[in-house]
């Protein structure tokens, strides 16, 4: 069978035996889709019979909401699927029914139409077949010939599986949503996964004419776990709009930008209605002390459970987040590597850089044990400092004989109090310095392809800024937040905090640095982290040259 980039999934067991078939449907839809799965709730649906089955609508009850809930966690573990539940023929309390028969344009059409429609008749299922794929195509834009296949029996259940234990039962309930004309909803949103997908899914069912949603931006951002790496705000909203107008076109979205923790939630007269998750249930509590001092009613609060992540690593957290997707971006590819004619074949050329403080080094050192050739550009910069060294004269002559010490050396420290602070002054230095490090870099990685070193790495801080990048192949940068550097920095060099964060201001932003970058990494947990995170980055070269 092949393998196709979008599917339609149609479920048509009932909700309560659906909950219990879930793993094995979505573990054989993933072996056929391999970007985008729509998932379409129509349970009851016959696709025997001489009269073509119509969609209905599926009442809006708790048994519907958990059901959602679950698919979603479920495949969580299909991290190349993107599931979205098409929520157009679920139909809440305060909603008036659209007409049915008309066509919804989906974002990636499907080119595959699944099903768990069960089925022992061999003799019937060409027909299912057919009349599967004319259902489809009456309810969503398809590819034209649209391939149908049915999951049943592929996903081999058990004997008893879809049956309901006593408790199972009981848990089972078909109480309609309290649905509400205008609901609000808020978060970072980035990279949307099966978590932001829930939150969203519920806040749908919930609203009957707008959703409001929240997007945070700016001053928000600056305490995510690696928020260099969160998409740009214009990104994240297009992601978010084309999820939304997919699972439910007939809403009126609002998508803003949101700069501190209320957001219009706290000026919005016409909203009703606020979702929150289990983790930010203090927020909503605080959006309504707000909405009572500034005389507007109070938002009844939906509350969600967290989605559990069940591959988390030790270091990420325990639910699914955009922090943990964040951390697994460490050490993979995030843009194609330079491909300039003045790049040699061999070796290939690794720019390693970061801030001061950030584990360069140590990430550096492994590289070596791994079996890289390493070149020390900062190393590389002293020793030409050295008497009879490539800049000493003309150092010397430009910035004068009073940063020698006694015995003719020169005095890093006197120098660099000249320096830094005036841009000036620093630039002329660089461009004596700057041009023969780059030259001898050269020369050692002539050195390096002689003794035969597949991977060469030029390890320098200073490596985007001097535009040493164009003799990279890629450019690795090495993270860690301020507030960590600034406190190795201090326990490092002995300096003041408001030294430390001096140095830091006079560098390259993290966040330059990544926009400028083919890998990144972090040191911010412990050393076995970051050496593993090393390792990882290292095999996914490996591979890449491999390939190459």
């Amino acid at each position: 069978m092949s393998v196709f980039r979008s599917g339609l999934l149609v479920l048509t067991s009932p909700l309560s035996k659906l909950s219990l078939r879930l793993v094995p449907i979505l573990t054989s839809a993933a072996r056929l889709v391999q970007d985008t799965l729509y998932v379409h709730l129509q349970p009851g649906l016959s696709l025997t019979g001489s009269t073509q089955p119509r969609s209905t609508y599926v009442p809006a009850t708790s048994e519907v909401y958990s059901l959602i809930t679950k698919l979603y966690a479920d495949a969580g573990i299909h991290h190349h699927l993107d599931v979205r539940v098409l929520l157009t023929n679920i139909l809440n309390q305060g909603a008036s029914p659209p007409a049915l028969g008309s066509v919804q344009n989906l974002s990636q059409p499907p080119e595959v139409v699944l099903t768990d429609f069960e089925t022992r008749d061999g003799g019937q299922s060409n027909p299912v077949k057919q009349r599967l794929e004319r259902y489809a195509t009456s309810c969503y834009s398809c590819r034209p010939n649209l391939i149908s296949v049915l999951l049943y029996p592929e996903y081999e259940l058990e004997p008893n599986d879809g049956e309901l234990s006593p408790q199972q039962e009981a848990s089972v309930t078909e109480e309609p949503l309290q649905s509400y004309s205008d609901v609000v909803v808020g978060g970072t949103f980035d990279r949307l996964h099966c978590g932001h997908k829930i939150l969203l899914s519920v806040s749908c069912m919930l609203a009957e004419n707008r959703l409001l949603v929240g997007v945070s931006d700016k001053d928000l951002l600056k305490n995510k776990t690696l928020m260099e790496l969160i998409l740009p705000f214009e990104q994240r909203v297009a992601q978010l709009n084309e999820f939304l107008v997919d699972i439910k076109p007939s809403l009126r979205y609002e998508i803003v930008p949101i700069f501190d923790y209320f957001g219009p939630s706290i000026t919005d007269s016409e909203l009703k209605c606020i979702v929150v998750s289990e983790e930010t249930l203090k927020g909503g509590l605080a959006v309504n002390r707000k909405r009572v001092e500034n005389n507007l009613p109070e938002l009844a609060l939906h509350t969600i459970k967290l989605a559990i992540d069940p591959q988390h690593a030790g270091y990420e957290e325990e639910k699914i987040s955009s922090s943990s997707l964040r951390c697994r971006l460490l050490g993979t590819l995030l843009r194609s590597p330079r491909k300039e004619p003045s790049l040699p074949l061999y070796p290939y050329i690794i720019g390693l850089t970061g801030g001061s403080g950030s584990g360069k080094s140590s990430v550096a050192q492994h590289l070596v044990r791994l079996g890289a050739f390493h070149l020390d550009l900062d190393r590389l910069g002293h020793n030409i400092y050295m008497p009879g060294g490539p800049v000493y004269e003309q150092v010397v002559e430009t910035f004068g004989t009073d940063i020698l010490k006694e015995d003719g050396t020169i005095n890093r420290q006197v120098l660099g109090a000249k320096v830094f602070g005036d841009q000036e002054q620093l630039k002329k230095l660089n461009n004596i310095m700057w041009p023969v490090m780059a030259r001898m870099a050269k020369e050692k990685i002539d050195e390096a392809a002689a003794q035969g070193k597949a991977v060469c790495v030029l390890d320098g801080a200073m490596l985007l800024e001097a535009g040493w990048s164009e003799m990279v192949h890629e450019v690795w940068s090495i993270i860690i937040p301020e507030d960590e550097a600034i406190r190795r920095i201090v326990a490092r060099d002995g300096l003041s905090e408001e030294a430390a964060q001096l140095r830091l201001q006079n560098q390259m932003s993290n966040s330059q640095r990544v926009k400028q970058s083919h890998v990144v990494l972090c040191t911010m947990w412990e050393p076995e982290v970051t050496y593993k995170m090393t390792e990882k980055a290292w095999a996914l070269l490996q591979k890449r040259l491999k390939d190459k």
